[in-house]
């Protein structure tokens, strides 16, 4: 097939750790190559050498899809371009695009720089683009939240909005095949979180992270139990708790602890009334369970040998 009459693809980058461009690039061969035979990359910062951001916004030709990574501003010390603010810059972009997604949680929300810089202006892209910008699109702007985004997410939004045009979307804006469920569904600690057998420390394999270790999965969406980084993994299988880097409230403080109450979890599992919950888990505590008792063992020598 012939670049020529592929859709364009243009990657903008705002205040951005890069992060998600790694994740991109770290799909696997068989799937990055389906990428290009679909989609035309006509710029990416890290990427391109035979066109500039300059000449996209000089060109009057039309991007299929503008995916845009890292948070916004109006301040011209975070990035400038031909005199132009990365704010102005994007509303450009987005007046000659049919898509826009944001990649991340930066762009999604605004995200670390949001929550921590001095600059109180940072924010999500949909804060910035005009009303009027927003009008001219084929589809709301569509969130792929994570710190970073798996590669799979935005290659299957990509296809998707390809061959249907368009994508059922949650409340936050997320496909919801996507982040219907949560990153709890598929973990492989399920049995140890429902008789609240606690891991005893981080980077083993065994026993739960939510009671002690602030781990998110039962009230994070996003499916990265299910569909594993690089196929292999995920940051519950290797032992970290999974710290809801796609909800609207990350990055939070003490992201490794878990705040209790008469030592239950403050927090319920999404869907729980926190009543029934504090009942569940109190009745639970009380039950010993020697199987999987002598399984965390097992494996805690095994660690340390």
């Amino acid at each position: 097939m012939s670049k020529a009459i592929l859709p364009k693809v243009v990657w903008l980058q705002g205040i951005t750790c890069n992060g998600n461009t790694h994740s991109f690039l770290s799909s696997s061969a068989a799937r990055f190559e389906q990428f290009n035979n679909n989609f035309d990359l006509i710029y990416h910062p890290s990427l391109s050498v035979d066109i500039s951001l300059e000449d996209i916004l000089l060109s009057e030709d039309r991007i299929d899809y503008l995916l845009v990574e890292g948070a916004i501003t109006n301040d011209e010390f975070y990035f400038s371009i031909s005199d132009k603010k990365i704010s102005d810059i994007l509303n450009k972009l987005v007046t000659k695009s049919k898509f826009v997604i944001a990649v991340g949680s930066c762009a999604s929300y605004g995200g670390i720089h949001a929550r921590f810089e001095d600059n109180k202006d940072i924010a999500g892209i949909k804060d910035y683009i005009t009303k009027e910008n927003l009008s001219l699109l084929s589809h709301e702007i569509i969130n792929l939240t994570g710190c970073p985004v798996h590669p799979e997410w935005i290659l299957q939004t990509l296809f998707t909005l390809k061959f249907n045009g368009s994508i059922i979307l949650d409340d936050k804006s997320r496909p919801i095949e996507i982040y219907g469920g949560l990153a709890h569904h598929g973990c492989t600690r399920n049995e140890y979180f429902e008789w609240k057998v606690e891991a005893k420390s981080l980077g083993l394999k065994e026993g739960c992270l939510f009671y002690n270790d602030g781990c998110r999965g039962p009230m994070t969406h996003s499916n990265c139990n299910k569909i594993l980084w690089n196929d292999v993994s995920s940051k519950t299988r290797i032992g970290m708790p999974c710290i809801g880097c796609t909800e609207y409230d990350f990055p939070r403080l003490n992201m490794f602890e878990t705040k209790k109450h008469i030592g239950i979890p403050y927090e319920p599992p999404l869907g729980i009334p926190k009543r029934a919950y504090l009942s569940i888990t109190g009745v639970a505590k009380t039950f010993t369970i020697p199987r999987l008792n002598q399984r965390l063992n097992r494996f805690d020598e095994s660690n340390l040998k």
